[in-house]
């Protein structure tokens, strides 16, 4: 938790400003995320969140295999975001991860359309020839398949996505 002591601006920095507001104005305001990257949702940088995802595998112990899942989820993930929320417009994705005694969670949110990424996830049709086979859904169904977990929520009109790795167990 961290103390906000208000927003330091022109505006209110000004004499009537300070006059309008209790001298003790303290306000409350969660703490950022432990690892936090901002980047703009374009192609180019998903090689960031490649090596966001890799180093926080890396930092919480996970094993090769698991670690691939994970990147291969969160490239899914952002992949999606830039090329089918965002499309053409500029925009950014906010990637936050943490580890945590049991697990390893990573946290995708961005401004673009709503969209739950699992609406578009099916599981791949073996009996149709490939030819005949519907194009998409098959990544995503691939990657989040791969994670122990995938949640999605719109909050406050953003799609917050979270990907989660379980850690394997010590003792």
């Amino acid at each position: 938790m961290a103390f906000d002591f208000g927003a330091v601006s022109a505006a209110s920095a000004s004499p009537a400003a300070r006059r309008e507001r209790p001298s003790r104005c303290v306000r409350l305001v969660p703490d950022p995320p432990p690892d936090t990257l901002r980047i703009p949702a374009t192609i180019e940088s998903l090689d960031e969140v490649a090596a966001f995802v890799l180093e926080l595998g890396a930092e919480a112990g996970l094993p090769e295999t698991a670690l691939y899942r994970l990147r291969l989820a969160a490239d899914e993930l952002a992949t999606n975001i830039v090329m089918h929320g965002y499309q053409d417009r500029t925009g950014e994705i906010s990637v936050a991860g943490g580890i945590e005694e049991d697990r390893v969670w990573v946290r995708f949110e961005d401004d673009a359309e709503a969209f739950d990424p699992r609406q578009g996830m099916r599981p791949p049709a073996l009996d149709v020839p490939l030819e005949e086979r519907e194009i998409g859904g098959l990544g995503v169904y691939l990657a989040f398949t791969a994670v122990d977990s995938f949640d999605y929520e719109l909050v406050s009109g953003r799609n917050v996505s979270t990907l989660v790795m379980n850690l394997p167990a010590t003792g």
